[in-house]
């Protein structure tokens, strides 16, 4: 809040109801304005107005906050601080500094605690890119800053702003609130400088929305080859409690080719949160060898921290994600979990005196989700860029329900799903995505990337694969009636095929060196080999083989422990195990047929 506006008192507290406050003669008041409440000012946002009546909800805890004391108006919506020292930052779910505040307020964090979420007084050296007399408008780049070692921060004139260029400061040294530029009467003599704010819940424009192209590579076989996601598409991620959702967004967080990673950690326990707090920094970057959090913003804010910060940390985080893609970036944002978020409506909901719908949660339940994932997307630019926002927002269905409203809500909103499946990760398979509740939408829209890299064939694979997982699932059917034995070998080599593809392909260990992370190339052609066993062991079958003399091959085994014995980098390793395999079998056949 403005220093400006922080001594208007726009109203009295006339109620407290938890983090929901009620407040009487309030005026010149607007719809979701940022105020302060009580002696405390304790940040709040105005959900309601009626007359002179304004309900709000507070986002820090309300504990001794009395009637009779004042509200402070601030005439602006809940806004976020934009500029450089956003990456390797840590937040909370208003963007409050959560280390900066941790040094001035020991372990916990103090109400009414003010902290910049952008350090003020660190220098950065900026290189302008513009001259005097030069015409800029919204989004334009207008100066260069190293954020990080990884990360170029490209400053912009703040969307809604153009003019002509009057003075441009020297290349230097310059603090986030120091002039850098400053526009002539017709841009009404703005000053721009390396930060500015902007609504949370407001979209930042772009030029044009863009056809969904590149897959998001994840480096998890399954996601990659199976369910692929491209760069600005979104997925939901559900999952009971124990099927591994955090540690797949922690592997996505670290493999995935987004250049920015913005994880939102809402409404999870305390423990997991201090363990991704305590683990992020200490990782490196695979791709730059530099640590993970030169490109990473978290926003954290766990079950025991006001229940109405859970609700605006998801705003606050995509908004960070979009200040990023209009530089032309390419944004991952993991959220875990949107089941808090929609939590934290349903408790405000309830506060309120609406009308409840399905389990309680409010009726503007789906809008809210569709607003949300609705910002995910490619785009071109103001700037002429080209950038995306993906988003991977996590679902913690009570007992593993999917019929749950939010689960099944947020699929409405999302063309891609990643089921994880309870029996998986009971069975220690991770990560413990289930093939057959699983899917994604974007398969026709991502062939023509695959062929780009040289796949041609990724189509054809994945649909025979899942074909034989589909035809899997209903041959154990009977297995688990009658037993195996009662199948021809015809049918039988179909198990044992996907038997290979739970163990070798599907099945992922995200804490070996060698299997946590598996190239789109590599895993074609893992993928590749799996299949050709299968078509070459039914042919083998069919000219007189048996099941049991095809398994028993040595190129056969050697599939089982191809994720762990074949470096990823070397897929040309694979290329000789096909060739083995083919050697192998063709030697089987000539036997058979002489018998």
């Amino acid at each position: 809040m403005e220093a400006a506006a922080r001594d208007r008192i726009a109203g009295r507290v006339s109620r407290v109801v938890g983090p929901l406050v009620r407040a009487s003669g309030v005026k010149d008041a607007r719809m979701l304005e940022l105020v302060e409440v009580g002696r405390r000012r304790l940040i709040g946002e105005i959900v309601r107005l009626d007359g002179e009546e304004a309900s709000i909800q507070v986002y820090e805890d309300t504990t001794g906050l009395r009637p009779g004391e004042p509200v402070y108006g601030s005439g602006a919506p809940l806004s976020v601080d934009l500029g450089p020292g956003l990456l390797g930052s840590i937040y909370d779910g208003i963007q409050r500094p959560l280390r900066a505040i941790g040094e001035r307020s020991g372990r916990s964090i103090g109400r009414g605690v003010r902290l910049p979420a952008v350090d003020r007084e660190r220098q950065w050296e900026v290189t302008p890119l513009v001259r005097a007399g030069d015409r800029v408008e919204g989004g334009q780049v207008i100066a260069s800053v190293r954020e990080t070692e990884s990360i170029e921060h490209r400053v912009m004139v703040p969307p809604g702003v153009a003019g002509t260029v009057a003075s441009v400061a020297p290349p230097g040294l310059y603090r986030v609130d120091e002039r850098i530029a400053a526009l002539d009467a017709g841009g009404a003599g703005a000053e721009l400088t390396l930060r500015h704010r902007w609504p949370v819940r407001t979209r930042r424009p772009v030029a044009s929305r863009l056809p969904v192209s590149s897959v998001l590579v994840t480096g998890q076989r399954v996601l990659d080859m199976l369910f692929p996601v491209p760069r600005g598409g979104a997925v939901a991620l559900p999952g009971g409690f124990g099927t591994g959702k955090t540690m797949v967004q922690h592997a996505l967080a670290r493999w995935c080719d987004a250049d920015i990673i913005v994880f939102i950690g809402c409404g999870e326990r305390g423990n997991e949160m201090t363990d991704v707090l305590t683990r992020f920094p200490a990782l490196v970057d695979p791709r730059s060898g530099r640590p993970l959090m030169e490109r990473t913003v978290m926003i954290a804010n766990t079950s025991n921290m006001p229940v109405a910060a859970r609700e605006a940390s998801i705003y606050t985080g995509i908004t960070i994600a979009e200040y990023y893609r209009d530089m032309g970036y390419h944004v991952a944002v993991m959220a875990d979990s949107t089941s808090r978020w929609a939590e934290a409506l349903r408790e405000l909901s309830g506060r309120m005196e609406e009308l409840p719908a399905d389990e309680g949660f409010p009726s503007y339940l789906p809008t809210r989700l569709a607003e949300f994932y609705e910002r995910a997307g490619a785009a071109a630019t103001l700037s002429g860029a080209e950038g995306s926002v993906t988003v991977i927002g996590s679902v913690s269905p009570p007992g593993g329900d999917f019929s749950e409203p939010v689960t099944q809500h947020t699929k409405r909103f999302v063309r891609a799903l990643w089921a994880l499946d309870r029996r998986l990760a009971e069975a220690r398979h991770y990560p413990a995505v289930g093939w057959l509740e699983s899917y994604s939408e974007y398969v026709e829209e991502l062939a023509g990337w695959w062929e780009g890299e040289g796949i041609p064939e990724w189509r054809e694979l994945r649909d025979e694969t899942m074909g034989l997982l589909q035809q899997e699932s209903r041959l154990q059917q009977v297995v688990k009636l009658v037993g195996p034995d009662v199948l021809p070998d015809s049918q039988r080599i179909i198990l044992e095929t996907c038997a290979i593809l739970r163990n070798a392909f599907l099945q992922q260990d995200f804490f070996d060196e060698q299997d946590m992370y598996c190239p789109v190339r590599s895993a074609a052609k893992m993928l590749d080999l799996i299949i050709l066993f299968h078509r070459l062991g039914s042919r083998a079958i069919r000219k007189g083989a048996t099941l049991v003399a095809v398994k028993g091959l040595p190129a056969c085994r050697a599939l089982m422990r191809m994720r762990r014995t074949v470096r990823r980098d070397e897929p040309e390793a694979l290329d000789r195990m096909a060739a083995d395999l083919e050697r192998s079998i063709a030697e089987l056949e000539a036997r058979s047929g002489r018998r």
